[in-house]
């Protein structure tokens, strides 16, 4: 019973955390939306994934561009770092994200980016094809489909509101 009520409380998580990221089909079109309507993800927030700490720092939009950077630790240790953009694109917008090694050698080439299109906007949650961000007061979580070795699974980050 005890094997049984575990299986299901597992199942349950996982379902859930796989129901809060969003893909776009192959050919579809991205969602419509102004990278304005994402005013509720300015600031600096830290919290847990990856299995350690991690920290976010998004800046008002100027021009069509949200700027954001991002930073992992795990024992004290820097383990990677991003520079992010979120940028309009006609009706739509789209996340662009470069990561760092702690030396700054970039894991994308100088030209590529990996990039998150939009599905679409609803309030204080963003759904980009393969992640979501969504806000609840002073948290924010998000949702990221990763997949390795052909095992597709959701990476959960919790972030609190802090001061800078």
């Amino acid at each position: 019973m005890e094997k049984s009520l575990l299986f299901l409380t597992l199942f349950f998580i996982s379902f859930m955390a796989f129901s809060q990221v969003k893909q776009l089909e192959k050919d579809q079109d991205p969602g419509k939306g102004n990278v304005s309507e994402l005013e509720w993800l300015e600031g600096f927030w830290t919290g847990e994934g990856f299995g350690g700490e991690c920290e976010e720092v998004w800046m008002p939009e100027v021009d069509g561009n949200m700027i954001g950077t991002f930073r992992f630790w795990s024992e004290g240790k820097l383990i990677f770092s991003e520079f992010m953009n979120i940028v309009q694109e006609g009706e739509t917008f789209s996340l662009k994200l470069k990561h760092f090694n702690p030396d700054l050698s970039p894991w994308e080439e100088k030209d590529e980016w990996t990039t998150f299109r939009l599905v679409e906007v609803a309030r204080n949650t963003v759904y980009f094809h393969g992640l979501t961000m969504k806000r609840e007061g002073d948290e924010i979580k998000l949702w990221l489909a990763l997949t390795e070795d052909g095992v597709r699974t959701i990476e959960e980050l919790s972030y609190v509101k802090r001061e800078f």
